[in-house]
């Protein structure tokens, strides 16, 4: 059988482009390599899967074309992907931090919607469908695997990047791209825990608090990163973090030796510790440094940051000398978070890098190089922060692909 589409994985991207095509009333072909497909729609967003976030726009990637970036968001936004999702049966629902999660706060609930419809519209779904190769013959391109050949008019290549390889991630889409020229923009784990052999740390492991992080590399202007902070047993998590990894990754292996300090007690300035240690040690002078820190952050984190600042935590504000308060409010503002790597891939919640999109049309994402081939998802050079914006760049250009797929096949009729 000759199909309109084949769309390669079936995951977030890849489901919405296979709807929208359906939609678009296209004979089409959903193939994945697993079996039991979408793993990281279920662990997302802790298995309440972030779908959106209310203002989506280029400013929360990171891309070499975010203009490109910009323009697919654009034509599929965040309210569009809550009404879809509305219209899929899936009520939707916004907290105070602006992420949008399904109203049952089950991933499965949003995999169950996505996959109903694509059978309601008959697009075909089989798995596990591994593609392995990919080449372009006679007007058809011929995905083809184990056991399979499929000729195809138009093909989308969705099949993420190298996060999470448990779930099938393997870079092979990388592979298929590849075969026509396509250009890589360098991948790294994006959204991925830091580590760390700080052993004052490692005690504090299972608390968190809110952080303002500030990474300052060698010949870049300091990047800025405020949210959860987590310490684990391997070092650092939580979103804070994981939003700040990519950038560390990739001036680590630029050579740039970055350099990551916490501040955190973010909503007050060194300056307003400052003074509010010094009008504690004027009024309360039997007061214990530890437990003035502890009415302002989690008591253990104030014990630990004490003694880094060369304090002994029971120490009361009599004794306090001006350079003691001044050491203080120093690591507590600027706590040296001494990384020596990540959890890589294994955890990561996106890849950064990926297929160029100056190779790729940005109003269609067809090929700039072989026709008839398009793009959506994790495969492209775009990632964004924490907050359900991958979703939103699975959702846009999944669309964006399914739209320009169908108006070029209908044309052509």
């Amino acid at each position: 059988m000759n199909w309109d589409v084949c769309v390669i994985g079936a995951g977030a991207a890849g489901l919405v482009t296979a709807i929208e095509c359906g939609r678009q009333k296209l004979n089409a072909l959903l193939l994945d390599g697993r079996e039991k497909f979408g793993a990281k729609i279920l662990m997302s967003g802790g298995t309440r899967c972030n779908l959106t976030n209310r203002e989506v726009t280029e400013r929360d990637f990171s891309s070499e074309s975010l203009r490109a970036v910009g323009w697919i968001l654009k034509a599929f936004p965040s309210r569009s992907a809550v009404a879809l999702f509305r219209e899929l049966g899936t009520e939707v629902v916004l907290e105070a931090s602006g992420k949008y999660f399904p109203a049952t706060h089950s991933a499965q609930t949003v995999l169950e919607c996505l996959v109903r419809e694509v059978r309601r519209l008959g697009v075909s779904l089989e798995a596990p469908k591994k593609v392995t190769g990919l080449k372009y013959e006679n007007g058809r391109f011929l995905c083809e695997g184990d056991g399979f050949s499929y000729a195809a008019r138009t093909v989308v290549l969705c099949s993420g990047g190298l996060s999470y390889p448990s779930t099938g991630s393997d870079g092979s889409g990388y592979r298929l791209a590849g075969a026509f020229g396509h250009r890589l923009v360098p991948t790294s784990p994006a959204l991925t825990p830091l580590v760390s052999g700080d052993p004052d740390f490692k005690e504090l492991a299972g608390v968190s608090l809110p952080a303002r992080l500030t990474l300052k590399s060698e010949g870049l202007a300091r990047r800025v990163f405020e949210g959860d902070f987590l310490f684990t047993h391997f070092g650092f998590s939580g979103p804070v973090v994981l939003d700040v990894s990519r950038h560390w990754i990739r001036d680590r292996e630029d050579g740039r030796k970055p350099a990551l300090t916490a501040h955190f007690l973010p909503n007050m300035t060194a300056d307003e510790l400052r003074a509010g240690l010094t009008r504690a040690a004027a009024s309360q002078p039997k007061v214990l440094l530890k437990n003035y820190l502890a009415k302002l952050m989690p008591a253990r984190v104030a014990e630990t940051l004490s003694r880094k600042a060369g304090v002994l935590p029971e120490t009361p504000f009599h004794q306090l000398s001006k350079g003691s308060r001044e050491a203080v409010v120093r690591t507590v503002t600027e706590c040296p978070l001494k990384a020596t790597g990540s959890l890589g891939y294994a955890k990561a919640e996106v890849t950064a890098g990926g297929v160029d999109l100056k190779e790729v049309c940005p109003r269609t994402l067809e090929s700039r190089l072989r026709p008839g081939l398009y793009f959506a998802g994790e495969i492209l050079d775009a990632d964004g922060r924490i907050g359900g914006f991958n979703f939103q760049w699975a959702w846009s250009s999944g669309m964006v692909a399914a739209r320009a797929i169908g108006a070029g096949l209908h044309a052509k009729k």
